[in-house]
């Protein structure tokens, strides 16, 4: 199957031959995560679970049943997730009370409880994350990891004294994903949205938007500024040092399984997943080549190999299977692990091993006594590799052109005056999505590309997922 031919049916059967996951549960959108896949995940989240460590955050572990009436207390986040929602009527054969729904997030879940743990200004910063699965009825197509029912998913939750704080916070929730875009090497645009397609609730919506082989784009999470929206809605207040009571300003920011879903679309290929060292379970598998006579002196050679390289930190494994190396070879291509060396009886004699990157396939024989040093420098330069190749794709698939009927596939960039009714015109005569702006800001030169007037800005349009 060629990628660049049949891409929806590749992507099923790469996921399907890595052994990374497996819909066939009898629940659509809801899939099982099989060992070698929730390494993968698991591993991501270990990432994640660092950088919010390291800036402060506090991990929590909130119910998934949410009672209808606390749901019920922000009105525009009901507009944006009751269609989608599952609930809950009967315990048994007993109706409930009151009915309870499965998280589609967790605002509605958490806010009534941080009305109880904030007090005054001293409890403040409130910085919480949590990684969790939450349920949402998707009614579309589903895809794994990109559009799914049942979605591992995190999600930060802060509090602040003030609308400038939580500013702040928003920053550093960049400057967080910006680090986990570097480790995953899934480049993204930070995409300011129009106010018709923010997060419901929001003041506004920082979507963290990448570009899939297809010409699509993304949304692979996003980051939320709330100010006082939800705050007021659940009467979360502090007293401040004056003794005045004030609500809080509020953030979130959330990333889910779909960012697996870009690694292997952006970066597999027509043998199978491709895997960025830092999130692979094995970045070196080790391959025996045996020739009769010698198979036990060769596996012992490898096995030593083995501890060499794991007691310098690398994940390595040996293959000691028996049967043919070419399927070996085969299989491990397909689950994407970085790097594969060779042992065999030409290695054991010359005191060499033979290293092929799964990247682009390049072979070279190194010598053992620089096996480490030499293992240790490709991974980094595999995790380099990718991430500018990845990075050089997005800035191709971006074009910035002057009249709409130009839109192609990709990311079209365009004049646009900021008036909504113009966004709209861009939507219906592209069929695309306004992504929305640079949330960093840019200098455009030039018309709106619907009404002619001078363009205050440009704007992003492309078809998404």
């Amino acid at each position: 199957m060629r990628k660049r031919d049949e891409f929806s049916e590749w992507y099923d059967e790469v996921i399907q031959n890595a052994e990374i996951c497996d819909k066939r549960y009898p629940i659509k959108g809801m899939n099982v995560w099989t060992p070698y896949g929730w390494k993968i995940m698991t591993r991501m989240d270990g990432f994640i679970r660092a950088e919010l460590d390291r800036t402060d955050h506090g991990e929590v572990h909130f119910p998934v049943l949410v009672p209808e009436g606390e749901f019920a207390k922000e009105a525009q986040h009901i507009k944006g997730f009751e269609e989608g929602v599952y609930w809950i009527t009967h315990a048994g054969l007993n109706p409930l009370d009151v009915r309870l729904l499965l998280r589609p997030t967790s605002e509605t879940a958490m806010y009534p409880m941080f009305n109880l743990w904030i007090r005054s200004h001293a409890d403040l910063p409130l910085k919480t994350y949590q990684i969790v699965e939450v349920y949402r009825y998707e009614t579309k197509q589903t895809r794994t990891f990109i559009r799914v029912r049942e979605i591992h998913f995190f999600e930060s939750h802060t509090c602040h004294a003030t609308y400038e704080e939580a500013e702040d916070q928003i920053k550093e929730n960049l400057e967080i994903m910006d680090s986990l875009a570097r480790t995953f090497c899934v480049p993204y645009l930070k995409m300011k949205r129009p106010d018709w397609d923010k997060f419901a609730g929001a003041d506004y919506t920082v979507a963290v938007d990448s570009l899939m082989p297809t010409g699509r784009a993304i949304q692979n999470g996003g980051i939320h500024q709330y100010k006082d929206n939800f705050s007021r809605a659940y009467d979360i207040k502090y007293e401040d040092e004056s003794g005045e009571h004030k609500y809080v300003h509020q953030t979130t920011f959330g990333l889910s399984e779909r960012l697996l879903g870009g690694v292997i679309a952006i970066h597999g290929d027509d043998r199978g997943v491709i895997l960025p060292p830092k999130i692979a379970p094995i970045q070196a598998i080790i391959v025996p080549i045996p020739e009769k006579g010698s198979q036990e002196e060769i596996l012992a050679g490898a096995r030593d190999l083995n501890m060499q390289l794991l007691g310098c930190g690398v994940r390595t494994d040996v293959d000691d299977r028996d049967i043919r190396p070419g399927a070996k070879f085969y299989e491990w291509e397909r689950k994407g692990v970085p790097l594969r060396i060779e042992f065999g009886s030409n290695e054991m004699k010359d005191g060499t091993v033979t290293l092929v990157q799964r990247h682009s396939m390049e072979k070279e024989t190194v010598s053992q006594g620089d096996l480490t040093v030499t293992v240790k420098k490709l991974l980094e330069s595999i995790q380099n590799e990718l991430w500018e190749r990845a990075s050089d794709e997005l800035a191709k698939g971006i074009r910035t052109i002057e009249d709409l009927k130009d839109a192609k596939a990709g990311i079209n960039r365009v004049g646009w005056c900021g008036e909504e009714s113009c966004g709209h015109e861009i939507e219906d005569v592209t069929d695309m999505s306004v992504l929305g702006t640079l949330y960093d800001g840019e200098e455009f030169e030039g018309d709106c590309v619907v009404c002619g007037k001078p363009a205050k800005t440009a704007a992003y349009a492309a078809r998404t997922y």
